[in-house]
């Protein structure tokens, strides 16, 4: 399969190019786990369906390693799986709550910098 880009390859940096590549490889897992589950599913021997479920996990394991290389190597997949992998609840709940949390940030800051600010002088006693 040819690779498929969606600007001119000539213009896209070599990061660009290195994580496209993981990220094709990340596709290609998962849909190879999906294919392995879907088989042994409909598979009628129990040792070919064991073979299978094996393979599959196999898909599992480089699924995660990449998954690991995007961590290591894209700080803002890093930044969102530190929220979302491993969290409690909702997952969905928590988008809200990082989406609310992020725009109460700039709404606080604005507020903030209009305050007037009184000082009373410094607190320390000078003798």
């Amino acid at each position: 399969m040819a690779e498929e880009w969606h600007a001119p390859y000539e213009r896209l940096s070599r990061t660009t190019i290195t994580r496209h590549q993981a990220l094709r490889s990340l596709m290609e897992e998962l849909e190879a786990i999906d294919w392995y589950r879907q088989r042994a599913d409909d598979c009628r021997d129990a040792e070919l369906t064991e073979i299978l479920l094996h393979n599959m996990r196999e898909e599992m394991e480089h699924a995660s390693m990449l998954l690991e290389w995007l961590r290591r190597a894209d700080a803002d997949f890093a930044a969102r799986f530190d929220i979302y992998l491993y969290s409690e609840g909702d997952v969905a709940a928590t988008e809200e709550a990082v989406d609310d949390a992020a725009n109460a940030k700039p709404a606080a800051a604005a507020r903030a910098k209009a305050a007037p600010r009184f000082t009373i002088g410094s607190l320390k006693g000078n003798g």
